[in-house]
């Protein structure tokens, strides 16, 4: 055993090289080598640096059978990983040579390592048959003569299998070893010494074959050599070779050939008998059977070219003659390859999913085909298809690589049926297919997109906080975290009456807020028209994917207005809130119908028809001498005054909008009728205070133009208290001359001017109030002038000098009061009193 283990290290070769024009490594490796045995340094001939061949993941991939050897991950050595057996791998064929295939991953490459398995001698001779029987005549057998024995077998090659033949000794027979003109080695018994039956009857010999190998095997048989009388013509085959050619495909029964031997004995000694003595190779038993009596060879069993090409039979005809005769040919029998082998394809790897971002030439999988046939017949050419976007490149004999060829895109084709086709050159043509399932992987290249650029979005004031305002979705064609989407509010302002007037625009973000999984936007808080009308915000949508893609949709949210707001009264300018007070004075005899006595102020914070005001005068129900302007709030004179009317009237104001339901304010007006001698009264306390009661004179919102005015204050009493002699001078003479009862111009409370804007009480909101310019001072938001009632105007007079427009009292009067004269019987002192809106007390 120990020699044997020597001569198996002895026998081990290792090697390494590139080969000049392939490119591939070749090693070799003796049979029966123990597991473990390093067949070579396969990443050190590969080129890779230390540890690289385990980073890498250098492994083997074997093709079709098992390759009894392994790659070392550790240190990328090629081993032997079980019993490696030559004439199980490759029969007798040689060299025996094993393709391997080897990939290295990151870049992903495949190296081609030829591996031959090197014969040793561990198959010792083996003769057909353990004991060869022959008979040999006496006498008519001459020195000389010659006996075919069959030749010994050995599973080994080379001169592991080349015999050499040892007889025991002998003086009648010896060996001889005879090579035919087909390169075979024949082994024929000798007759050196005519036999004699008397003597020796029976011949005992034991034939040694002992090959070539170190160290050397033997096999025996023994042979048994019967003398018998004489028989002294043996039979004669009409030729000594019988070559015949039959396709592979040939069934059983065909006739391979037909034999023919003669004997020039008579009687029993010429009746021949045929037999199959020897086959090449052994398996040729169950081919081929031979009729005995008329020596027709048949089929027995199934040709196949791809496992033996040529049967060699020895065929022997032996005559009945005592002893028994015989004579021998050879039939060869050549087998011609027939397509009937499809070809194969082979997945040795295949690198899935690939992602849709790799690029042109990516390697997919790498592939195997062969075909058993030869010549034409194993002649493969391949395909894939479809052919886009994968393409077959040819990278050695037999193998391809699927490569990409296109670009891919997951969104529009997330797998593909790949089917790599192969065809043989033989007619006809014998193809196979071979499907691939090539999913591709996905990669963030597609950001979130809404459905529109533009969201415009209504929603009604005093909404709910927390309530949903609208739904927003944004779509990620993508996969998985690539294409989740999330919300969020991105940017945004708000515009308003109360953001114009406060802090300006306000972040989005204090009034929405945006589910992140769901889009879905919410109110974090009631909205209020009057303070917000739109709402403008970016909403932007982010996909999980590395790194992350957004788009943006915005958002116009358009707040409706609701009547939430009553009507709000304003107080008299220079007043306090809530006691303003107007005064004016009118004569109840020479009043003219639609005298303005005064005007109601009221503002609606909502817009629309809900801030469209509306009075109507709610008590006294009953005709009175005064009426409400519907649309402009003014309070005027239905009629003239005379004594019936009573000294006080108090009206009850109502203010309502348009809105649904209506919301509506009350105001009081208390109306004085004064005497005559009452108003000479007032007129000297009007003289004193007409310095205080210019603040209020002129308006209910002058407010502004006290602080311009009292500047002039000096100047202001000076004019009045001159302009009021003088004006009770007049009225003092023309109440002795033409008024049956004196009147007095004149009041115990200031004069206040009041102005409507040009549209009445239509107000839309308060930022669009109108203003008008009353004196040299500040602007006044509203003024209300009372037009005095003057006496008929003399003849020939034109009415403009003695009844002036209201237009030419505003451009006329001043920041102090304005008092006017006229010839009364009694004066009317009006008081306004504003009150709170409806459903509050009065004061």
């Amino acid at each position: 055993m120990g020699e044997r283990c020597c001569a198996v290290l002895r026998v081990l070769v290792l090697q390494a090289a590139w080969a000049l024009a392939g490119g591939q490594v070749r090693y070799s490796v003796p049979e029966e080598a123990k597991a473990g045995t390093v067949v070579g340094r396969l990443a050190q001939d590969l080129g890779l640096e230390a540890g690289e061949a385990e980073a890498r993941r250098l492994r083997l991939v074997a093709q079709g059978r098992r390759a009894s050897v392994e790659v070392s991950g550790a240190s990328g050595a090629l081993l032997v990983s079980s019993r490696l057996d030559r004439e199980e791998l490759c029969g007798k064929s040689a060299p025996c040579a094993l393709r391997l295939e080897v990939l290295l991953e990151r870049p992903l490459r495949v190296f081609h390592v030829q591996l031959e398995v090197t014969d040793i001698n561990d198959n010792a001779p083996i003769f057909p048959a353990a004991r060869k029987n022959l008979s040999i005549a006496e006498f008519n057998t001459l020195p000389g003569s010659r006996f075919p024995l069959e030749s010994a077998s050995d599973a080994d090659i080379g001169t592991n299998a080349q015999f050499s033949y040892t007889l025991s000794p002998s003086e009648h027979f010896s060996v001889d070893l005879q090579k035919s003109n087909d390169g075979n080695i024949e082994l024929e018994l000798v007759l050196t010494k005519s036999l004699d039956r008397e003597t020796i009857p029976v011949h005992r010999l034991v034939l040694t074959a002992t090959d070539g190998g170190r160290p050397s095997l033997t096999g025996t048989m023994e042979l048994v050599i019967s003398v018998v009388d004489a028989n002294d013509n043996a039979p004669q085959f009409n030729q000594s070779v019988y070559k015949v050619a039959l396709p592979e495909n040939a069934t059983e029964g065909t006739l391979v050939t037909r034999v023919n031997a003669t004997d020039a004995d008579e009687g029993i000694n010429s009746e021949v008998t045929y037999a199959v003595t020897n086959i090449i190779p052994p398996s040729g038993r169950d081919v081929i059977s031979i009729n005995a009596k008329t020596g027709e060879i048949r089929l027995t069993g199934a040709l196949d070219f791809e496992e033996v090409s040529v049967f060699n039979f020895r065929i022997e005809a032996r005559d009945q003659g005592t002893p028994s005769l015989s004579g021998h040919c050879k039939v060869v029998l050549e087998v011609l390859d027939v397509n009937d082998n499809t070809p194969e394809v082979w997945v040795t790897s295949l690198s899935v999913p690939v992602p849709e971002d790799a690029s042109v030439g990516t390697v997919v999988a790498l592939l195997s085909v062969s075909d058993r046939d030869s010549g034409v017949n194993g002649r493969v050419r391949c395909w894939v298809w479809p052919a886009a976007p994968f393409g077959l490149e040819a990278t050695f004999a037999g193998s391809y690589s699927l490569v990409l060829r296109e670009a891919l895109d997951r969104e529009r084709v997330s797998e593909y049926e790949v089917e790599v086709r192969a065809e043989d050159g033989g007619a006809p043509a014998l193809g196979a297919r071979r499907g691939l399932r090539v999913p591709v992987s996905d990669v963030n290249d597609n950001a979130p997109l809404f459905a529109q650029a533009v969201y415009t979005v209504l929603a009604r004031e005093n909404n709910a906080a927390g309530a949903e305002l609208a739904r927003l979705w944004a779509r990620d064609p993508d996969e998985a975290g690539n294409g989740r989407v999330s919300y969020s509010v991105w940017e945004g302002a708000a515009g308003g009456v109360g953001a114009a007037a406060g802090s300006g625009w306000r972040a989005a973000s204090s009034y929405v807020s945006v589910d992140a999984e769901s889009g879905r936007v919410w109110a974090l808080q009631p909205l209020d028209y009057e303070e917000l009308q739109v709402l403008q915000f970016e909403v932007r949508a982010v996909d999980a994917g590395e790194p992350p893609l957004c788009g943006n949709a915005t958002v116009q949210l358009f707040v409706l207005d609701e009547n939430d707001n009553a009507p709000a009264l304003l107080p008299p300018a220079g007043s306090a809130p809530e006691a303003g007070a107007v005064a004016a004075e009118a004569a109840s005899s020479s009043s003219s119908s639609s005298l303005v006595v005064a005007k109601i102020r009221a503002v609606d914070a909502d817009s629309g028809y809900n801030a469209w005001l509306r009075y109507e005068l709610w008590e006294p129900r009953a005709k009175g001498p005064f009426r409400v302007g519907l649309y402009s709030g003014e309070v005027s004179t239905a009629r003239p005054l005379d004594e019936a009317d009573g000294a006080r009237h108090t009206l009850l104001i109502v203010v309502r909008d348009h809105g649904e339901p209506a919301r509506s304010a009350t105001a009081t007006l208390s109306v004085s009728l004064l005497e005559a001698n009452e108003a000479a009264l007032a007129a000297g306390s009007s003289l004193a205070s007409s310095g205080s009661g210019s603040r209020s004179a002129v308006g209910v919102d002058v407010g502004g133009a006290a602080a311009s005015a009292a500047t002039n204050v000096w100047l202001v009493v000076a004019i009045c208290a001159v302009s009021s002699l003088f004006l009770l001078a007049l009225v003092l003479y023309g109440a002795s001359r033409w008024a049956p009862r004196a009147a007095v111009l004149s009041g115990p409370g200031p004069t206040t001017l009041v102005c409507a804007s040009e549209v009445g009480s239509w107000s839309y909101s308060q930022r669009h109030s109108r203003s008008l310019c009353v004196a040299d001072g500040a602007a006044k938001s509203d003024l209300m002038v009372f037009s005095p009632n003057f006496p008929p105007p003399p003849p020939g007079a034109a009415p403009k000098d003695t009844q002036p427009e209201p237009s030419a009292l505003l451009h006329t009067v001043s920041d102090t009061a304005l008092l006017i004269s006229l010839p009364l019987r009694r004066l009317v002192r009006l008081l306004l009193i504003v009150c709170r809106p409806l459903g509050s007390s009065c004061s």
